[in-house]
């Protein structure tokens, strides 16, 4: 397997409103869409472009988010993970399983409608990494 394209980094906030208007002021940016809430990974989601990638704000949805946890030891935010695609995400799973890497669940939907995973960052150099099957406009 190689490294695939970098889809986003994922950027964890106390508030996706706020982290829009630094945006805006600092880069003139504006976010790609409206946020949304994904309940079932526990976040709200808004994606900001950039020229060959995107941010991913995220901000906690209700107190059991994994990302207010992360929240409570970072309580301005940061970088929580960096996501890279993959053409196959079964086999990629497979092949990060097979290489000793903890693999955080089964694939999931993500915020981009595709199928997605994370890899403890014990196994990738103390980096959340989320692997993301390449979607299909791309």
């Amino acid at each position: 397997m190689k490294l695939g394209r970098l889809n986003h980094v994922g950027v964890a906030t106390p508030s996706i409103e706020n982290s829009l208007a630094l945006y805006k002021t600092m880069f003139g940016a504006e976010p790609h869409g409206p946020a949304f809430d994904l309940p079932a990974q526990g976040v709200r989601v808004c994606f900001v472009d950039t020229p060959n990638s995107q941010i991913e704000l995220i901000e906690p949805f209700g107190e059991d988010s994994p990302v207010q946890k992360f929240l409570e030891k970072n309580p301005l935010g940061g970088q929580h993970h960096v996501c890279f695609e993959v053409p196959d995400i079964h086999a990629a799973k497979a092949e990060f399983e097979a290489k000793g890497a903890r693999v955080l669940g089964e694939p999931r939907v993500g915020a981009h409608g595709t199928l997605v995973f994370f890899v403890h960052p014990r196994d990738m150099g103390g980096v959340l990494t989320e692997i993301m099957e390449t979607p299909a406009a791309a």
